[in-house]
């Protein structure tokens, strides 16, 4: 089995991905897999240009010689997708979002209707492959904060797990190892659940995303270590 992780975070110390590598390590704990980790911000992604002319030629890559490409036929071999970003202005980081508009070699101009939804042709067979997106904020609050992210990436993906998670800052402050060590445990069991079912059960789902302290403790801490 090929995993993809696309790493939507700028930063070399990212937060959302110490939950993937958790989810990850409970994931692969039981079978080898292959497993490949693409840091997004590290590779040469240009902006779509909407020429369409991936579509003209129908060969399943974008006409920009740049990194897209070496991601489209990785995307393409993936049984699982997992999507890994911090929450910004509401959505995926600029990196991330730029490889997402230029997935569109993997799917045809022609548009069916399926189940009321007008959507493009898939170029390859999108039903076998299962997308996970793992998001972290700063905000301590679910509500408010991640609906916008959570259509999208049903619009997109169509059916993909989803674990949004507030406070994920205080998985990198040492202090805070006491409540954050615990949602890492909780990360890696989910990996395991997953790699059993294809899945994650709503329950599972709730714990992942339950905050790892009060909203009147996280605001103090936070705003005692900003300038």
């Amino acid at each position: 089995m090929n995993i993809l992780v696309l790493n939507g975070s700028p930063k070399a110390k990212s937060d959302t991905m110490r939950l993937t590598h958790s989810f990850l390590a409970g994931f692969t704990s039981q079978n080898d897999y292959n497993v490949t980790i693409v840091d997004v911000i590290k590779k040469d992604i240009r902006p779509c240009t909407g020429c369409f002319g991936c579509w003209q030629r129908g060969e399943g890559r974008c006409v920009q010689q740049d990194d897209q490409n070496e991601i489209l036929a990785a995307y393409a071999d993936a049984d699982v997708i997992i999507w890994s970003f911090p929450l910004y202005c509401y959505g995926m980081p600029a990196p991330l979002k730029a490889v997402l508009d230029r997935t569109i070699p993997l799917v045809q101009m022609r548009m069916v209707e399926v189940d009321g939804k007008v959507q493009h042709v898939p170029l390859i067979d999108f039903s076998k492959k299962r997308t996970v997106v793992i998001s972290g904020a700063g905000f301590p609050d679910w509500e408010g904060n991640f609906e916008g992210l959570r259509l999208q990436c049903q619009n997109c993906f169509g059916n993909p797990t989803m674990i949004f998670v507030p406070e994920t800052p205080l998985l990198n402050i040492p202090a805070a190892a006491p409540v954050a060590d615990p949602l890492l445990e909780k990360f890696r069991l989910a990996g395991q659940e997953f790699a059993s079912t294809g899945t994650l059960s709503a329950k599972t789902i709730a714990v992942l995303e339950t905050p790892m302290s009060s909203k009147e403790e996280y605001l103090q801490g936070i705003n005692a270590t900003s300038p």
